[in-house]
């Protein structure tokens, strides 16, 4: 039984990496993901450690190979990543608080948002040259992060909800 539920881990983890992958290479195609606002559509599955632990790598994995494959420099892979992560290990965290459920309900999508907005304008800064300064790059990543992981985040969430149990089975 142990082996079962380990395989269903890893599979619900490479499921999410890869829907990871693709939502981000669909938002780079219609340009979303560069610009001043940015909106990576994988984003909104940063709410998903509020269903499943197998998230939290499935996330961190995607956004590694996403960023790979979409021709990111390195420290943006590496310092990405780890926004990404953290803001993961957050949403998992308030899932399994002992806040009240409306609150963990509407609070599960703000570790991805903070995480990014802390990060991620450091590496467009440093990493990309960005002449913007960091209190802007912090408004305008964090506008595009309240979008993906805050609206799209939060209907994926609801979406998902009534069907979580059948969905996410252990």
């Amino acid at each position: 039984m142990k082996e079962n539920k380990s395989a269903l881990f890893l599979a619900q983890a490479a499921i999410i990496a890869a829907l990871y992958v693709v939502l981000t290479w669909i938002a780079n195609l219609f340009g979303l993901a560069s610009g001043v606002i940015q909106v990576r559509l994988s984003e909104a599955l940063t709410i998903l450690p509020v269903f499943t632990t197998a998230a939290v790598p499935g996330l961190f994995a995607g956004c590694i190979l996403a960023n790979l494959l979409t021709g990111c420099a390195p420290w943006d892979v590496v310092f990405g990543s780890i926004a990404t992560l953290l803001g993961a290990l957050g949403t998992w965290a308030i899932a399994h608080s002992k806040m009240p459920r409306a609150a963990k309900e509407w609070t599960a999508c703000l570790p991805p948002i903070i995480s990014n907005v802390l990060i991620v304008p450091w590496v467009i800064s440093l990493v990309y040259g960005a002449s913007e300064s960091i209190p802007f790059l912090m408004l305008t990543v964090g506008i595009g992060e309240v979008i993906s992981c805050g609206i799209l985040g939060m209907f994926l969430y609801l979406a998902l909800k009534p069907r979580a149990k059948t969905i996410f089975s252990k």
